[in-house]
């Protein structure tokens, strides 16, 4: 895969990373404890839909629970009760539940590392930041990408929202003090590569930890989504951001 292009890599300040499925693969336990909370919110509003895990994760990846949860009631016809309760027990059973199975991968740290001495590392993610803190402590990417550096569509914005509403992008934009096209964003879902997309953010998509039966999919989705190329490893993405070797900028300024 070529390097990204050098009038765009010269110009990025900042790396964008979608959490949940591109950092650590958290998506899958998540909607094992997600799925009990949304069954639980449907009956208590007499909705009569039930979800597996794997049905919810089909059906809602990209999304948070707030957003899930009033897209079912509103399709329903329901009026939702108490949405904060729900949205509150449905985070204290997911964090509790990821902070228990997600382990550190090395290539995703090793990745980052990398990326770490070239570019200002940030996380944008529709979860919550409280979700975001226990899974980047289980995965050990604390030093990596700091709480200060994570940005929530649930708790940065002064009205929640979830992706692919570009808002969350925009706001890390502005609170690291960079245009869009300065942030290269990396995305493994649709709705999230839409929001950085939407944003002005040049983005990449990722299928280090999609589904193998789901990758081919996902990687046409991605590109009708606007990305620029689609990775199945956090390898390749350092290798499209390495710098040209000084040895070819000298051959290539000394042409002619």
């Amino acid at each position: 895969m070529p390097p990204i292009p050098a009038a765009l890599a010269e110009r990025l300040e900042a790396l964008l990373c979608d959490a949940d499925g591109n950092l650590f693969p958290s998506e899958e336990p998540a909607f094992v404890a997600s799925a009990d909370v949304t069954n639980r919110f449907l009956a208590a509003h007499d909705i009569d839909l039930r979800f597996t895990a794997e049905e919810l994760r089909l059906a809602t990846t990209g999304k948070n629970f707030r957003t899930t949860a009033a897209d079912l009631a509103a399709s329903a016809g329901r009026d939702v009760v108490d949405l904060d309760t729900w949205v509150a027990a449905e985070k204290e059973v997911v964090t509790g539940h990821l902070a228990q199975t997600l382990r550190p991968d090395a290539e995703v740290t090793a990745a980052l590392t990398t990326l770490s001495t070239q570019l200002t590392l940030a996380a944008v993610s529709s979860s919550a930041l409280s979700r975001l803190a226990g899974c980047f402590t289980a995965t050990g990417l604390d030093e990596l990408i700091p709480s200060a550096r994570r940005y929530s569509a649930e708790d940065s914005l002064p009205t929640p929202t979830s992706k692919p509403d570009p808002a969350v992008y925009l706001h890390a934009c502005a609170e690291l003090g960079i245009a869009p096209e300065q942030g290269l964003a990396v995305e493994d879902s649709v709705p999230g590569a839409l929001s950085a997309v939407r944003a002005g953010c040049p983005t990449v998509g990722n299928l280090r930890f999609v589904a193998p039966d789901e990758r081919a999919e996902r990687a046409e989705q991605l590109r009708d989504a606007g990305v620029l190329a689609v990775i199945s490893s956090w390898t390749e993405l350092t290798d499209l951001l390495r710098p040209a070797p000084e040895s070819a900028l000298t051959t290539a300024g000394g042409a002619g």
